[in-house]
Order: C-alpha cells, then sequence, then structure tokens
C-alpha cells in the first residue's frame, strides 16, 4: 500500500451493521510511502494507522496542474 499525505483511507466496516471511516493521511511516516500513516478521521480522533485488508487508499487528486 502507498499513500502521500492529503489521501484518504477508506476503512470497510467488518462485522454487519458496522459502517465504512474515512481518514486523512496527515503524515507518512513509512518509507516511499508505505505505512505507518498518521490519520485524522471525520470525528477529529488521530491516530496511528497500518492499514490491513479491509483498507482502500482513495489518492488525493491534486487540481494546481
Amino acid at each position: 500500500m502507498q499513500a502521500t499525505k492529503g489521501d484518504h483511507l477508506l476503512v470497510h466496516g467488518r462485522i454487519v451493521g458496522q459502517h465504512d471511516r474515512v481518514a486523512e493521511v496527515i503524515e507518512v511516516l513509512g518509507q516511499k510511502g508505505s505505512p505507518p500513516y498518521r490519520v485524522r478521521f471525520e470525528d477529529g480522533h488521530e491516530t496511528l494507522m497500518s492499514p490491513g485488508p479491509d483498507c482502500v487508499v482513495q489518492h488525493h487528486k491534486d487540481t494546481a496542474h
């Protein structure tokens, strides 16, 4: 998995009734975009994550071009 600052991680719910969560990557701590990532969830909670198979990277689109 590769991510950069500003990308979003979509974390799928793992049990029935659990909603997907979205977290913004605010810092990449691994080498060359690898985990772990410091992320901020929509509710403001920040944590370190090493995403598993239940997570998808949504790459930030740079519109400055």
